[in-house]
């Protein structure tokens, strides 16, 4: 029920936003708009403003299918227009005008994603600190020195001034522009006793397709450190019959020191040979005493490899620092992570287009509901940054140049300033008809990429 609700309150705020935008400029411009309109079909509910704006009669509506929405305004293509209105009619008005009412809409909804973003800034999120764990055996990390550990000061893209790193979650975003630009990330370390270094993780190396699990894998930072102490355990699995028991304390593993819980699960998970699982001696601490039990994960399939798991939740919770700024540098800190999703998006989509990125990254309605429950159910900031998310893609994906979408007519007005001609009615239908293409094939992936993972 918290999925559906999150899910509609999500689309109805970010249609709404989006169509206010250039319901807003419209009317600024002395434009007629006729309805208001959020969801398609059947009218749910309908009002009128009792003191409506001067020339203004617009119909506000609530469809029963909420994925859209529209703006209709008076316009001689679309109906006869009586002759003292044609002032207000939207095909009369001057190219500038007519730009900037089909722009508001993305930009209000971009707008809104810096609002969202300055918010959570502004209220403070618990994120775990910038600690790095044990990196992955031969991953890029520990090629480049990282032992486990560290708490990373200053980061990064090549190129840019180091800049403080807040929390993990913010190096963890700075290594995903890293690896999804092909960008080398340069680090400032201390080690636990001490002593500051200087790193570089060559990602422009890595050959990335997936915005997935497995490109932090290839980087060898997969979280932040986490004492190695065991969780709760599933009844009757590997961990509960070896008689591990929560809160034991993990020393070492094969006689091998166990530093962190990254480093126990890569241990776990490494323990199988040939489809079936090894058993190791595990040295614990459980209270006052040390004790040594031996230890056989179960050998499950992940995706096309076999693991091992114990059923036990491994790793105590990191620690947490609450990440707050004040009210200009929330909001300059809101601007800059709206602009950095905008592009790294652009580039993702340019990439899908040329082959250099799969076309599994695009996501449909099922995975955004999906990611609406579950943000809504860690909390009110991690609600609000899933809406900013899916607020900056709303506006990014509409100002692509498709025909039936704003892009596509501002495509139309720049053909229009550069030759002082427009469109002639006949190219106008030959690509609204590809632009219907395009889009259908592109929702038709994203659905099948939903239910892959719904099913995955």
């Amino acid at each position: 029920m918290l999925t559906i609700v999150a899910f509609i309150v999500a689309l109805g705020l970010l249609i709404a936003v989006h169509e206010y935008g250039h319901y807003r400029v419209a009317v600024a411009c002395g434009v007629k708009v006729l309805r208001f309109s959020v969801g398609f079909g059947k009218v749910l509910y309908r009002w009128q403003p009792r003191k409506p704006r001067p020339g203004q009669s617009t119909e506000f509506v609530i469809g029963a299918f909420p994925i859209g929405g529209y703006v209709k305004m008076l316009d001689e293509r679309e109906g006869p227009v009586a002759p003292e209105e044609r002032h207000q009619a939207f095909n009369t008005q001057s190219l500038r005008a007519r730009t900037a009412i089909v722009a508001a809409g993305p930009a209000a909804n971009l707008l809104l994603a810096v609002l969202l973003y300055a918010i959570v800034n502004w209220y403070g999120v618990q994120e775990p600190t910038a600690v790095l764990a044990s990196p992955v055996a031969g991953s890029m990390a520990q090629q480049a020195g990282i032992q486990g550990g560290e708490k990373v000061e200053q980061a990064a893209l090549e190129g840019d001034p180091l800049r403080t790193v807040a929390s993990f979650e913010d190096l963890r975003w700075l290594l995903t522009r890293g690896a999804l630009d092909g960008q080398d990330v340069r680090l400032v370390v201390t080690g636990p006793q001490g002593g500051g270094r200087e790193l570089l993780l060559p990602l422009s190396q890595l050959q990335v397709k997936d915005a997935d699990a497995q490109l932090f894998r290839k980087v060898g930072i997969l979280g932040p450190y986490t004492p190695p102490v065991i969780g709760d355990l599933v009844v009757g699995g590997a961990g509960d019959k070896a008689g591990l028991r929560k809160g034991d304390l993990v020393l070492s593993v094969g006689g091998k020191p166990v530093v962190d819980g990254q480093q126990l699960r890569e241990m776990i998970r490494a323990a199988v040979d040939g489809g079936n699982s090894v058993s190791s001696v595990w040295q614990l601490r459980r209270g006052n005493q040390t004790l040594e039990l031996p230890v056989a994960p179960q050998a499950v399939r992940d995706g096309t490899v076999t693991v091992g798991r114990i059923g036990a939740f491994v790793g105590a919770p990191p620690v947490f620092v609450t990440v707050r700024y004040g009210v200009f540098e929330g909001l300059w800190k809101g601007v800059e992570r709206t602009w950095q999703v905008s592009v790294l998006t652009l580039r993702m989509m340019g990439r899908m287009i040329i082959g250099e990125a799969s076309l599994k990254n695009l996501s449909g309605p099922l995975t955004i509901a999906d990611y609406a429950g579950k943000s809504a159910s860690l909390g009110l900031t991690q609600y609000l940054m899933f809406l900013a998310l899916i607020s900056v893609s709303l506006g990014v994906l509409n100002l692509l140049p498709l025909p039936v979408l704003d892009g596509g007519h501002l495509m139309y007005y720049l053909w229009e300033g550069v030759t002082g001609k427009s469109v002639s009615d006949a190219w106008m239908e030959r690509l609204q008809r590809g632009g219907v293409a395009v889009l259908l094939v592109m929702m038709s992936i994203a659905l099948f990429n939903d239910v892959n993972r719904l099913l995955g």
